[in-house]
């Protein structure tokens, strides 16, 4: 196969990151099992994850898998710190990094052989780098599109690195499971074993036509595309996130999924997601709702306002009303999660006021709360309906 372009793209992905920066800090950990988050898990180490231990699973069932894991409650201003860190040796290593996440990253390095060498050795250099300046252990996959080089990462990890070859890449990608490829989830999957399909390479062998007529015409194509290692996507500079989102998990039990603790969590939820835009001086037109029933299903609804906001009591009002509209659901499926977003982003500044220009009215309340718990804890003012409450952490949104 004759492919134009080098291998230049590389993937960047800190190893468990939030339990890595809890290892660092604290030597008694480092080689044990370490979960992040006693309600549900925001991280686990790899000693953690060798038992079953993953993202976003319940911290009973957590202990239940590995009762001698230690748990630790998260420290969010640690790990924004290292993540900081990261990033700056990122940027020192090439001006074209497109953040993904607190803890990942594309880098574009065509130009720079001259200056620094190589793609791999690039990735070598970034590698150490980040472990002798910042203490933590770092993944890198290097490809010629953004696809493969995550990919690459995937499978080098932990604190690995991975460079697929031009002249290698169908080679490399068309033997790996169907999970590999971007979007296909424990459904989808599910969809292709019922045929037979297992691997990459069996995806790339189906007609076009054949996986839109199974999987539907946006994910047929995407998934062809992917199989074929087609990704035009470029490393974008100064990409920002289109929304700001949070999410919970439910307990099992029918207490924890009455209507009024299902307020209270997507109080929380509201509460710490308008904080983030006013913080990050953003706002939004639509409101997303996401739920994940006991069957593991999910749904989602959404509203979009006439203009844009980053007011705590308009947000939450309009979430209420989409919880309202899934109730009868809720009571009849059961709910494990509940996620809000809001998107359809942008600058503070650059809205049109609408008249009679009363942002800073709307705002003054969520401004003074806003000061009071950067300088006294996030838990400093809380609301009625949270006292006695146990809304734990938050668990990471994924990409849109």
């Amino acid at each position: 196969m004759f492919v134009t372009g080098d291998a230049t793209i590389l993937h960047a992905d800190l190893d468990a990151f939030y339990a890595s920066v809890e290892q660092r800090d604290d030597p008694r950990l480092r080689g044990r099992p370490v979960i992040v988050g006693s309600g549900v898990v925001l991280a686990a180490s790899y000693e953690a994850k060798a038992f079953g231990i993953r993202t976003a699973m319940g911290g009973r069932q957590a202990r239940g898998l590995c009762p001698w894991a230690i748990i630790v409650e998260p420290r969010m201003s640690a790990y924004s710190a290292a993540s900081k860190a990261v990033f700056e040796v990122f940027e020192h290593t090439t001006p074209l990094v497109e953040g993904l996440s607190i803890d990942e990253a594309f880098l574009e390095v065509g130009g720079l052989r001259r200056v620094s060498g190589t793609s791999v050795e690039i990735a070598t250099r970034l590698r150490r780098d980040v472990l002798d300046r910042v203490g933590l252990p770092i993944t890198v996959g290097v490809a010629r599109t953004k696809f493969l080089a995550k990919v690459a990462s995937g499978v080098a990890k932990p604190d690995g690195l991975l460079v697929v070859p031009p002249d290698g890449e169908l080679e490399f990608l068309h033997p790996l499971p169907v999970q590999r490829l971007w979007g296909v989830g424990s459904v989808t999957a599910q969809k292709l074993r019922e045929r037979g399909i297992r691997t990459v390479g069996d995806v790339a062998r189906l007609d076009e036509i054949v996986l839109v007529s199974m999987l539907g015409r946006a994910s047929g194509r995407h998934l062809h595309a992917l199989a074929h290692n087609r990704d035009p996507r470029p490393v974008q500079v100064g990409r920002r996130r289109g929304s700001i989102g949070s999410q919970h998990a439910i307990g099992r039990a029918r207490q924890s999924r009455s209507p009024e603790a299902v307020d209270a969590v997507v109080v929380a939820l509201v509460d710490r997601i308008t904080r983030r835009l006013r913080s990050a001086a953003r706002v939004g037109r639509t409101v997303v709702l996401r739920l994940r029933f006991d069957d593991y299903s999910r749904a989602t609804r959404s509203h979009t306002l006439a203009r844009a906001t980053a007011h705590t009591e308009t947000i939450l009002a309009i979430a209420r009303e989409l919880v309202a509209t899934a109730m009868p659901t809720i009571a009849r499926e059961g709910l494990t999660l509940v996620g809000v977003a809001v998107a359809n982003l942008d600058d503070d500044g650059v809205v049109q006021l609408a008249l009679p220009f009363d942002r800073h009215s709307d705002n003054a309340l969520d401004t003074a709360l806003d000061d009071v718990r950067d300088r006294f804890g996030s838990t400093a003012v809380t609301r009625a309906v949270l006292l006695g409450r146990r809304t734990g952490q938050p668990v990471p949104m994924l990409p849109d």
